[in-house]
């Protein structure tokens, strides 16, 4: 049974940092592109943030670009969201997902695999 599993979360203030961790188990994703995705109160979820299965390409949504970086530990299953510069906008459930192939997607329809969540909270 395949689980990701979200940790990291919490309260910080505006300005400040915090760094998601996604868990995988069950299966290796180490030929996987994986993603980061959000969704504030009474809004769809959005793109954050996704990586190609070697960590090589990358690739960020507008409001977060230059803020956030992720970055994956295949030896680990493990795939990160250091945030930094933190906006009381960025507040949501950040959830992780992977994908059934290598190369990387924008799009919820292109992953296969989704965690819980972490709730993220950004205080003004």
């Amino acid at each position: 049974q395949v689980q990701l599993v979200e940790s990291g979360g919490g309260l910080v203030q505006a300005g400040g940092s915090l760094t998601l961790s996604c868990a995988a188990s069950g299966r290796t994703f180490s030929r996987n592109a994986m993603g980061w995705f959000r969704q504030a109160p009474g809004k769809e979820r959005e793109f954050v943030a996704t990586i190609a299965w070697n960590g090589g390409s990358t690739y960020y949504s507008n409001s977060v670009k230059g803020r956030f970086t992720i970055s994956r530990d295949n030896a680990k299953n493990t795939v990160y969201l250091q945030m930094n510069s933190l906006k009381p906008e960025d507040t949501a459930v950040y959830v992780c997902a992977a994908r059934d192939s290598s190369g990387m997607d924008v799009r919820k329809i292109g992953y296969n695999y989704w965690g819980q969540g972490t709730q993220v909270t950004v205080s003004s």
